[in-house]
């Protein structure tokens, strides 16, 4: 009995001592859902509307109303969006939209062309540095084009931006999505830009991709040079939205990050 309270114990002040060695990190991975929100030009307009703000009553009070498209900001695509007989939004279990980070940072290769697709190459350098993709990952392209949100003009890449034929912006190439599909367990496939087909595409193979597989996108990610490119729990959290093809969608990752057991004594 005294051996299992010892073991307890010890067990408690290792936990505590775990605790204290880490501190736990959340950094928000979202654009803010506002009338500056970005749809494509085919979609309806987000509206905000407050319907009261002020005392009632003695009590301050406020409530609004919004009507917002399902493709806006920082967003999911359902595996509908692309395939009728695929997963609507609030079907999609919700272990599928949880799991282990794996940021593919291409910002180099998108500076020296804007339509640059994720390749399998790109895959296989990141597990090159960090091992192989594990189960269950949320796999996401940094390739610096958050930056250009919410400036149409800059994140269309085009000056005409109700002319789809104009765009351009990196993404995934179809090849590499179903390389990962048929060689590792994927959660999600995301992008810090507008789509998970490039710019030029036509006929969106990418999204035809997740469609058939049951696979959730995820577009318009924001702040992933703020998250390490390994090590962390990447969450999607969209609107338990009955039938839809898509939702906006708060998004945003977890890490711990090592800190000293004690802190150095002020020397003044």
């Amino acid at each position: 009995m005294l051996r299992v309270i010892a073991m307890t114990m010890f067990s408690i002040i290792l936990f505590s001592e775990v605790i204290r060695a880490s501190q736990l990190r959340v950094v928000d991975l979202t654009h803010t859902h506002d009338l500056d929100a970005v749809a494509w030009p085919s979609d309806p307009v987000y509206n905000f509307t407050t319907i009261f703000r002020g005392f009632s009553e003695g009590v301050w009070l406020q409530f609004n109303s919004f009507q917002t498209p399902e493709h806006i900001g920082t967003h999911i695509d359902a595996p509908s969006h692309f395939n009728q007989d695929a997963l609507s939004v609030h079907q999609i279990p919700i272990e599928k939209l949880i799991g282990p980070g794996v940021i593919i940072n291409v910002k180099l290769k998108v500076e020296a062309n804007s339509d640059y697709r994720v390749s399998i190459e790109d895959i296989e350098d990141w597990e090159t540095k960090y091992n192989k993709i594990p189960d269950g990952a949320i796999v996401i392209m940094n390739s610096g084009w958050s930056l250009r949100y919410p400036n149409k003009t800059l994140l269309f890449g085009t000056q005409t931006y109700t002319d789809t034929t104009t765009y351009h912006f990196p993404s995934w190439h179809e090849d590499t999505v179903d390389w990962l599909l048929k060689n590792r367990n994927i959660n999600v496939i995301g992008v810090d830009s507008t789509s998970v087909d490039y710019g030029p595409a036509t006929n969106f193979p990418v999204h035809q991709l997740l469609g058939a597989n049951n696979i959730t996108g995820v577009e318009n990610v924001a702040n992933l040079d703020s998250i390490p490119e390994s090590g962390t729990i990447i969450n999607v959290a969209p609107f338990q939205l009955y039938g839809g093809s898509g939702s906006p969608s708060r998004v945003y990752a977890t890490y711990t990050v090592e800190t000293p057991r004690k802190m150095r004594k002020n020397k003044n």
